[in-house]
Order: structure tokens, then sequence, then C-alpha cells
């Protein structure tokens, strides 16, 4: 049988086995983060003769027409390459099966990033090793290993918005392994992300943010990271972003690391308009996970220095949220709040009509109260105690930040 007919038959029978090729979400709750799209991130007609409806779970029989796939994906005709990448992609989209079964598919799918072929080739590519990566550790060495990171890495600084979107979702992806990170960050791509936050596509911008998270926690790489002075593009970001988004999570993981690293950064984040308001809106809406880097962020501040750092927090209405987070958080975060709260407490700044002996008496008493058995207790009764004293004082601080960002 020629080529063609080849293709021809593998179109018939990969539809008696494919899965369907609705969107699925695949986030890693780890601390590195994988890619929150699985690579599906389109939903374009994989091919006009494979019927969408069609939602088998792969079997023992669709093991010849995997060989198939592998057979196309192998060859020489760029048209069977590109149908192969695409039903790669689309086959390992949901199914972690599939993706040991295509393993093999890593080499000519990187082979494919380097020729000088049409970006819709690239594109396919990229997909189909991005879905081959998620949630599987020996892919993601191996697309490393194939020298997958030096087309990536030109694909970031492409002028195709696509092309970038899908390089920066890679390197999401790849970076969550341990093993490639001392190489990703030893090629270049730390500047290269700073640069994408600073002016790719919002979903671009996220990727990227994410990815550079990923890496931070590598030493080597978090010096990188400082050398390229991210705080200001990070806080837009975050600016920008649903405070309840993995985005903000991750924006207020990088902050804390930087802000830990110098007081250049420490500055940067008190100095920059909204910034330090930002982080307190992660620490009220955020996830917990968030919300826990938030306060790591705002107690590193105080600690560091307190008579320097405490009235910026304080003017943006920190105290009804972090009394929250002593109640709601997690534990790490029950305790970095609980801190928080001392360091502030003794702020001799007046408070609205509300006496700043009334604020510490209750928030001395939450504190006491707080590992207490009655926690659940006595000590909501005493938060929304506090948040009520203190809301009216705390909106209209919003009000008045809201009225002098407000452009003409």
């Amino acid at each position: 049988m020629d080529l063609a007919g080849e293709t021809n038959s593998l179109i018939s029978t990969v539809a008696s086995f494919s899965s369907s090729s609705s969107s699925v979400s695949s986030i890693d709750t780890s601390l590195d983060c994988d890619s929150p799209r699985g690579g599906d991130v389109d939903h374009e007609l994989l091919h006009t003769a494979v019927s969408s409806s069609v939602s088998v779970s792969v079997s023992s029989s669709s093991s010849a027409s995997i060989h198939r796939v592998l057979s196309l994906i192998r060859s020489e005709d760029l048209d069977s390459r590109l149908f192969a990448a695409k039903e790669i992609r689309r086959l390992t989209k949901t199914s972690h099966r599939c993706r040991r079964h295509f393993s093999q598919a890593v080499e000519p799918l990187v082979s494919m990033l380097r020729f000088d072929s049409p970006e819709s080739h690239h594109e396919a590519a990229l997909l189909a090793l991005l879905n081959l990566a998620v949630k599987d550790e020996k892919n993601k060495v191996s697309i490393i290993e194939a020298g997958a990171l030096e087309p990536i890495i030109n694909f970031l600084q492409s002028n195709s918005p696509t092309l970038q979107e899908y390089a920066s979702a890679s390197l999401l992806t790849l970076s969550a392994s341990a093993n490639n990170k001392p190489i990703i960050g030893a090629n270049g791509v730390i500047p290269l992300l700073v640069k994408v936050i600073k002016h790719g596509s919002p979903q671009a911008k996220a990727d990227a943010v994410m990815a550079l998270s990923n890496l931070s926690t590598l030493p080597d790489n978090l010096s990188m990271i400082l050398a390229t002075k991210p705080l200001s593009p990070i806080l837009n970001l975050l600016k920008s972003s649903k405070k309840s988004s993995k985005t903000s999570e991750k924006c207020c993981s990088l902050i804390e690391s930087l802000i830990v690293s110098g007081e250049e950064a420490r500055t940067g984040l008190v100095s920059d308009e909204g910034g330090v308001l930002a982080v307190v809106e992660v620490l009220e809406n955020g996830s917990l996970q968030a919300r826990e880097h938030a306060v790591g962020v705002l107690l590193t501040l105080c600690q560091s220095d307190r008579n320097k750092y405490r009235e910026p927090i304080l003017r943006e209405g920190v105290i009804p949220g972090l009394l929250e987070l002593t109640v709601q958080g997690t534990s790490k975060s029950r305790t970095k709040a609980q801190r928080l709260l001392c360091l502030l407490r003794d702020s001799e700044s007046p408070r609205s009509e509300v006496q700043p002996d009334t604020i510490e008496n209750i928030v001395s008493s939450l504190i006491s109260h707080i590992d207490g058995d009655d926690q659940s207790g006595k000590a909501k009764k005493m938060l929304a105690e506090m948040v009520q004293v203190s809301m009216e004082k705390s909106l209209r601080h919003l009000q008045e930040r809201a009225s002098t960002l407000v452009r003409p």
C-alpha cells in the first residue's frame, strides 16, 4: 500500500478508538505548575474524515492504528506528518496511556520544529509535544533531550502571537520537571520569559509567569530572574489578573521570592502605584495557596523594616483580610497572619472613628484564642466584630484610591 493509501486507511481505523476532542483542564496542584490547558488551546477540526462525535476508549485493538500513526509521523511526506501530529495531539489530550504509547513520537515531532515548514506544521508539532508532556515526567525529559529547547526559544521570540503562546505553554509544562529546570535556565530563557510578561498576549503572559515561577525554585535560576528586574511587569500582570486565578497565585509566589532576596525589590513593591494594594486584594480574594503567598509578601516586608513598611500595608485596609485568614487560611497562612497582625497592631496612626486600642484589643483577643478549642465559635465572632468596625474605613480608603486612579 502506498503512503496516501496508508493515510486514508488510518483515517478510517483511527476513528474506531479515538477519544472525544472536548477541552479538558489538567492543572497540577503541586508546587510546580504544569500546563493548565493540557495542550488544548483551540477547537480546530483535526481531519475532515474523522468524526468529532466518536468517543470510544482506547483498547488493545488500537495498537495497529497507533503503529500507523507512528509510521506516518516518521515519514518524509510533510502532509502525512502534519496529520499524524494532529492525531497525536488529539489522542493524548485526555489519556495518560496514549502519552505512553506515543512517547516514541517525541523525536520526529521535535524534528518537525526544526524544518523550514509552514507555521501550521510548527503549531501542530508544538501542541502534540505539549500534550505528550502534560503529567508525564519521562516525556518532559525526553522532549528536552531530543533538542526541542532551541526551536521553542526561537518561537518564543516569534512575531506570531500564536507560536509565542504555544512556546510559552510548552515552557510552562517542561519547566515543571526538576530535571529540566537547570537546562532551561542555562539556555537564556529567563530574560525572554520576562519580555513576554511585558509585551505578550494575555495567555502568553499567564503561561510565562507560571513558567518563571517553576524555574524560580532553583537558586541559580532565581538569581538570573532577579538580574532581569522583573518586579514591575509581574506587578502589572497581577493588577490586571483575576485575584482568584492561578496567574495571581504564581505572581504572588514570585513576588514573595523576590522580596525575600533583597531590599531593592521590597522598595520597588511599595513605591509601585497600587502594588501593595494588589497583594492585599489577593490576600482577600485569592485561592488558599495564593493567600498564603500574599500574606508571606506582607510579612516579609514588615519583618524587614517594621517602621518603614507598616504604614504602607495598613493604608491598604489589610486588617479584615488578615483576621479572616487567621480563621480560614492554611496552617502556614494562619501563622503568618498572626505574626503580621502582631507587627501591625502597635501602629500609632489614627484609624478612622475606631480607637486604636479597640482594634488592638480585638486583634490580641483573637490571636489568644485562635489556637484554642473554641476557634470556630469565639474566633469567628470576634472576626465578625473586627470586620464590622473596620469595614467603613477600608471601603472609604478604597473609594479614595479608586478616585485617584481614574483617568480623564
